[in-house]
């Protein structure tokens, strides 16, 4: 296979590079050579912190618009680089501003796009991507005709790997249109939440159907909290309308590996597990010992979930 050339749309959050596009340079060093894009007025820290996970370039956009309008301005940018540099592949992670970006990229070149990967690679100039389809299954997908190829990664389906090193910075002095500067951002909220992220917790403990009602999600929830971690949820009690997609894990949600995941009431379905059998330690508790779970399971406690939490919950209170 021919060393291939490969973007990295990088994102940059409170002043750092996003998570999520640091986990991209993985897959882009095992491809070819790793570049970054970065379009926007980031300090020489971030820039450099990019470099130490694998970048050989930095392609950086210092204007101060770039943060205000973020879609326009920075396609018509990424279009004069891609026109430019001939890359053979480019990679986004999945955030809102990256879903914006992309849609309009792929407009503006008349090329394919491939979402929600969870792995990529090529096979000689042949690109191979696997990503999920339907509930349970994953296929292996290819773009034909387009280069370069552009292709969104899912979070969490690489780890973010520093291997050290120092990028060389390029900067992009493409002129903005005043004509593109269009949409821009008047203000920015943030959701309250209590605890960590749920893509960022080291300890998830999540629910499933062998809750038996929504009001009993609350338990998921109190260990969650006692353990300082983060609650989830199974895609069916999701479907059914008793939490927030926002706490689906599986493969058409959230793909997590913590250090322990803790699965309560729920069977094990294969597009379930597909979103959390990353995790260091799974400890299951469920009712029934056939369970597909308990084949993944580091422990398994066979028993009631809302008999069994409540008592876990007492031994850790007393220490």
């Amino acid at each position: 296979m021919a060393d291939k050339r490969v973007l990295v749309w990088t994102e940059i959050d409170n002043g750092a590079p996003h998570r999520q596009s640091l986990e991209l340079f993985t897959p882009a060093r095992s491809i070819g050579t790793a570049e970054a894009v970065v379009l926007y007025p980031a300090e020489q820290d971030a820039l450099q912190r990019i470099g130490a996970f694998g970048a050989s370039v930095v392609h950086h956009g210092n204007d101060a618009r770039y943060a205000e309008y973020l879609t326009e301005p920075q396609v018509a940018a990424l279009v004069a680089l891609i026109e430019s540099t001939s890359p053979d592949l480019v990679l986004f992670p999945s955030t809102t501003t990256a879903r914006d970006v992309l849609s309009r990229l792929m407009a503006r070149l008349d090329v394919g796009v491939i979402a929600n990967a969870t792995d990529v690679n090529f096979e000689g100039d042949e690109l191979r991507v696997t990503v999920p389809w339907g509930g349970e299954n994953t296929g292996t997908v290819t773009l034909d005709g387009s280069k370069p190829a552009l292709v969104q990664v899912r979070p969490k389906a690489f780890a973010a790997e520093e291997v050290g090193g120092q990028a060389e910075i390029r900067p992009i002095d493409t002129p903005i249109d005043e004509g593109t500067l269009r949409t821009r951002v008047l203000e920015t909220v943030e959701e309250a939440s209590e605890g960590p992220n749920l893509e960022d917790a080291g300890i998830i403990v999540s629910g499933g159907r062998g809750l038996g009602q929504p009001e009993n999600y609350k338990l998921v929830e109190s260990l969650a909290k006692q353990l300082g971690g983060a609650p989830g949820a199974t895609r069916a009690i999701v479907d059914a309308g008793w939490i927030p997609y926002a706490y689906q894990v599986g493969q058409t949600g959230k793909t997590v590996k913590p250090a322990l995941y803790i699965a309560c009431g729920i069977s094990g379905a294969i597009q379930h597990l597909a979103g959390m059998k990353g995790s260091k330690y799974i400890i299951a508790i469920n009712r029934d010992p056939d369970a597909p779970i308990f084949e993944l399971a580091d422990l398994g406690v066979v028993g009631d979930v809302l008999t069994i939490v409540p008592k876990l919950m007492e031994r850790l209170q007393q220490g």
